[in-house]
């Protein structure tokens, strides 16, 4: 059962560049993206904890590559995931050539820290060679000395003016393949300072509020910041920044841009916050049903209400649907209607099985369909 949305988002109209095998801007989905915190010259721990972000739905992974040690470890890296990398480098130039080199997909770097501009334009060479695109990370607790005496303090246009003085570097050495971002840890900063540079450029923009914090107050501020700029059509890729393990940044992540419909994956539960009136345990059952469907990667709606009073109306609008009743028995509905009861100790398991059957059926649907599409290209080049 598909739902329509009251509000459409009207995304900002950006140029479109490629991460790997992630188009990022233009007409391409919103990216998730992480970073990961292990060692980058441990392959291994760095590999494994990038899988797990995989699994959760990560498009993009960024990795901080300070020595020669990790871009050397960068190679065995990117052969081993399935995810664009981005190369995090800070200051040294040769670290972002040699991240081109071991395969990177894109290079965070701020041209003007580089160095001299005959090492900008060896960077931006490495870049153009090896099918790299660039990152401009600006962020309000590390602006340019010239641009905190002239203007005191971060603001939304020191942020911006740092942008685009990053990219005029790029400009200036005719590459085009870049994003941007302009950080702040203060939403409204933040905020503020994404809007001004949409509307001074049309280059894609990773957005982001940075050092967010915990996973409790950090999800709410990347939220209501991320939130607003979404909503107003702004942002090409992004990052929830949390004090938590990259997979959960990830979920975050997805659970914003389902909220505003502009991305869908896995199953969404839609459940009450519980009161006297609930005919099962809801805060339990909704803990144990997130956990048992995370893998579930199809889009599917689910409710779980536990009474009458909401359950049939929130069914109506979801996949499927399980609504409280007495005497330990509960009714399921089926893309909006009465379908059968289930009892209180069967009834998460009977969930389960119900959504992984849908998340199978939608599975053949959707390789049919791509198979259909490769016959009808292979068609195609045989009648050209």
């Amino acid at each position: 059962m598909s739902y329509r949305p009251y509000q459409h988002i009207e995304r900002r109209k950006s140029r479109q560049i490629r991460v790997g095998k992630v188009l990022v801007g233009g007409d391409a989905p919103i990216s998730v993206q992480t970073m990961t915190n292990t060692l980058t010259s441990d392959a291994e721990a760095t590999i494994a904890q990038i899988r797990l972000a995989e699994i959760a739905g990560v498009d993009i992974v960024r990795v901080s590559c300070p020595d020669e040690d990790s871009t050397t470890a960068l190679a065995e890296i990117v052969r081993e995931v399935n995810v664009p990398i981005v190369a995090d480098i800070h200051f040294h130039y040769r670290r972002a050539i040699e991240a081109a080199k071991a395969g990177a997909a894109c290079l965070r770097i701020n041209p003007g820290n580089i160095g001299s501009a005959e090492r900008v334009k060896e960077v931006v060479k490495a870049a153009k060679d090896y099918g790299c695109s660039i990152r401009i990370g600006v962020n309000a607790g590390s602006l340019e000395k010239h641009l905190l005496e002239k203007y005191g303090e971060p603001n939304p246009d020191a942020l911006v003016e740092s942008a685009l003085w990053h990219a005029d570097h790029l400009l200036q050495n005719d590459f085009n393949e870049f994003k941007i971002s302009v950080k702040a840890s203060d939403v409204f900063l933040a905020v503020a300072a994404y809007q001004q540079l949409a509307d001074a450029c049309d280059h894609p923009l990773h957005i982001g509020i940075t050092e967010a914090g915990g996973k409790r107050t950090g999800t709410v501020k990347s939220s209501i910041g991320l939130g607003s700029l979404l909503w107003a059509g702004i942002g090409d890729t992004m990052r929830v920044s949390l004090s938590a393990e990259p997979a959960e940044e990830v979920s975050v992540g997805w659970d914003i841009l389902k909220s505003l419909h502009l991305r869908h994956r896995g199953v969404k539960i839609i459940s009450c916050p519980s009161c006297a009136r609930q005919g099962f345990d809801v805060i339990r059952t909704v803990e144990k049903l997130e956990e048992r469907l995370a893998h579930v990667v199809q889009p599917i709606s689910l409710s779980i209400i536990g009474c009458v009073v909401n359950g049939p109306g929130e069914a109506l609008m979801t996949d499927i649907g399980l609504t409280g009743g007495g005497a330990g028995r509960h009714m399921v509905y089926s893309a909006g209607k009465q379908d059968h009861q289930t009892d209180t100790d069967a009834m998460v398991n009977h969930l389960v099985g119900l959504v992984e059957a849908r998340a199978a059926v939608l599975q053949a649907e959707a390789d049919a369909q791509k198979a259909a599409e490769e016959a009808q290209k292979r068609a195609t080049l045989a009648a050209e």
